[in-house]
């Protein structure tokens, strides 16, 4: 899995409901994280444990000093997490992003709610997004600060 991290402001996320051009506001966080991610072909729910728990505690909030030292539930941050099969592109060849390595909507979808049940039973506040739906997302970037977690680094080593 991959979580595209976004320190925000505000955020929020709207879609077209059917036989409407107006917007429909879905979710709707203050200060904390927006959080794009993207369930691979391969992966398992424990690549949504350890994602939960990295994004959960990655201390990207900054403390008295300015510096990187609280994290999302130091500081109660609230998360908006959209669904983002795009974060699977594989761009090495031609000009049209190839997506075969992104999960099957219903396998993505499942690891998807669970990343968001595994954030509130961390104690978080937890927005979404609608899963295969098109939204725009609308966010202040804080810093910015964004930062990529992808659960497949856990296996790679540090030095190389």
């Amino acid at each position: 899995m991959r979580a595209l991290l976004q320190r925000v402001t505000e955020a929020s996320v709207s879609i077209n409901e059917p036989d409407s051009i107006d917007q429909t506001e879905i979710g709707k966080i203050g200060p904390g994280l927006v959080v794009l991610l993207g369930v691979a072909d391969a992966d398992a729910d424990t690549d949504a444990q350890y994602l939960a728990d990295k994004v959960a505690n990655m201390r990207i909030f900054a403390d008295d000093q300015g510096r990187f030292n609280l994290s999302a539930l130091d500081v109660a941050a609230e998360l908006l997490v959209v669904s983002q099969f795009t974060l699977y592109a594989d761009t090495r060849r031609g000009r049209r992003p190839d997506f075969t390595r992104a999960a099957g909507p219903d396998e993505a979808n499942r690891l998807y709610e669970l990343a968001c049940q595994l954030f509130r039973d961390k104690g978080l506040t937890v927005a979404t997004g609608r899963f295969q739906t098109y939204m725009r997302v609308h966010l202040v970037n804080d810093g910015p600060v964004t930062i990529l977690v992808d659960s497949a680094d856990r296996a790679r080593p540090r030095n190389s």
